[in-house]
């Protein structure tokens, strides 16, 4: 960009009174030089003089010196503090970030996130002292969003505060300051994203996956509990559950109505919900309502050990006759192990496994376009459960191994710490299948029923997820355990 200045405030003005005045001061300089001169030349004192005026400006020259080094080198107002103080007032009331290097080049203390919801009164002043009380003990608040409240505000922050900083001593100083019904909790790096960019990576998860949406209402909200429960049971009878379109917002509950039918409940014991939030899941919810059945269309094609090319893609309701038939070419102690009742029952439990709204279904299937194998990731609350079943003629290919450690590899992305299985003791196959994940298990038995936990926390980089490979490259598949199906 060029600036561009008039001509009129391009051309400085001749100010004739100024020239006049220097010529009167050369004038007047020039008189004074003379009679000084006089005076030394024909006075009995003339050489002392001489002396005391080269001393005298030699002084204020030094003087001057001195002044103008000071004044040049000073701080700028209100930055006055000792060298090394690592503390420096934020803009946003609090302080801002240690653990870098400051101008000075010293080093900052070491510094813990936390996350931190506060009510206070909702008038002015209230959220200036609590800002300043976080100031106080160098405390930087990273970000702020308030919650309207009838009677006051709920004030939630990202804080980055000194280690040694207890987050006892924190919520008396917030305490101190005006705030009540006080939340603190410890925060990680993943936090720092800014609520509005947050939001929106999770709408886009939810429009292109209908599975996504229970757990980005669990991301949305912190740490909760999702229940989604049917308008229809198993056996087709109805639940009586039904919500009002707006929702129900209690104090620690929303219920929500589910876009295919049923309700959402969220629960989150340990911290009451506000309407913002409410109004941001309802939001959510209804973003998903709009877009309809869908499912990723990404797919990989495998080959087994003896070079068929299998593929392995994701399921949903439109897979429930295929399903049926494969249950049909299945025997009596594969469906069995699979479900753990009347072998009559399998195909009722399609419905519900096939939806998107309880978890991700992994489907094989043949050249000729038959699925031949199904698995399953199901959202249970707070914990994950894992499900397999391999038709008789296709089992012992490595087939289950390759569904297990894919479901896994999802169980990773969607933020859960551990997966189950449950099958029975003489299930041999599942266990090893579970134990081929390379993961630490947890093993519980009860009455001839085998419940294997698989913790989440280093998965091995064979369970990585399907979308690294190449949609449509075939791929080796490699020989597996002789596993059998197992829920």
């Amino acid at each position: 960009m060029t600036d561009v200045n008039p001509a009129k405030s391009a051309r400085r003005p001749h100010h004739w009174r100024r020239d006049l005045i220097e010529l009167a001061a050369l004038f007047t300089a020039v008189a004074l030089a003379d009679a000084i001169a006089d005076l030394v030349a024909h006075g009995p004192d003339g050489p002392f003089l001489l002396v005391a005026a080269a001393v005298a400006l030699t002084g204020t020259a030094a003087f001057h010196l001195w002044w103008a080094q000071r004044h040049s080198h000073a701080p700028p107002p209100g930055r006055d503090r000792a060298p090394g103080e690592a503390a420096t007032a934020g803009a946003d009331g609090g302080v801002q970030g240690s653990g870098a290097a400051d101008a000075t080049g010293i080093e900052r203390s070491e510094t813990t996130l936390w996350r931190m919801r506060t009510t206070v009164r909702d008038e002015p002043g209230s959220l200036a002292a609590l800002c300043t009380a976080l100031a106080s003990h160098r405390i930087d608040i990273l970000t702020l969003q308030t919650h309207p409240l009838a009677d006051g505000t709920v004030d939630e922050f990202l804080l980055r505060a000194p280690a040694a900083l207890q987050a006892r001593q924190l919520g008396h100083e917030v305490a101190a300051a005006g705030g009540h019904s006080t939340w603190i909790e410890r925060a990680d790096a993943h936090d720092l994203v800014d609520t509005p960019t947050r939001v929106l990576g999770l709408a886009t998860r939810t429009a292109l996956d209908a599975a996504e949406l229970p757990l980005t209402l669990r991301q949305l909200l912190g740490r909760c509990t999702i229940h989604s429960l049917p308008a229809v049971s198993v056996s087709g009878a109805p639940t009586g559950e039904s919500t009002p379109a707006e929702g129900v917002l209690e104090e620690r509950v929303m219920r929500l109505r589910d876009p295919s039918g049923g309700t959402i409940t969220v629960e989150r014991p340990h911290l009451p919900f506000t309407p913002t939030e409410f109004a941001r899941a309802r939001a959510l919810v209804e973003l998903d309502a709009r877009l309809g059945p869908r499912l990723p269309r990404s797919q990989d094609v495998l080959t087994l050990p003896e070079g068929n090319e299998i593929t392995v893609r994701r399921a949903g309701p439109d897979d429930a006759e295929a399903a049926k038939a494969m249950h049909d070419r299945c025997g009596d102690r594969t469906l069995g192990l699979r479900y753990h009742g009347p072998v009559g029952d399998a195909d009722r439990y399609l419905g519900h496994l096939l939806s998107p709204r309880f978890g991700r279904t992994l489907a094989v299937q043949t050249a000729s376009g038959r699925i031949v194998a199904l698995g399953h990731l199901l959202w249970d609350g707070d914990e994950t459960e894992v499900a397999l079943l391999v038709e008789d003629a296709w089992q012992r290919r490595g087939i289950g191994s390759e569904l297990l450690g894919r479901l896994v590899a999802l169980a990773g992305e969607a933020g859960c710490e551990s997966v189950y299985a449950v099958t029975q003791a003489s299930n041999t196959g599942m266990v090893a299948a579970m134990r081929g994940l390379g993961l630490p298990l947890d093993y519980q038995i009860e009455e001839g029923t085998l419940v294997i936990t698989a913790r989440l926390a280093t998965t091995p980089a064979h369970s990585g997820p399907a979308h690294e490979l190449p949609y449509g490259l075939p791929r080796d598949l490699p020989h597996g355990p002789n596993e059998q199906n197992g829920h």
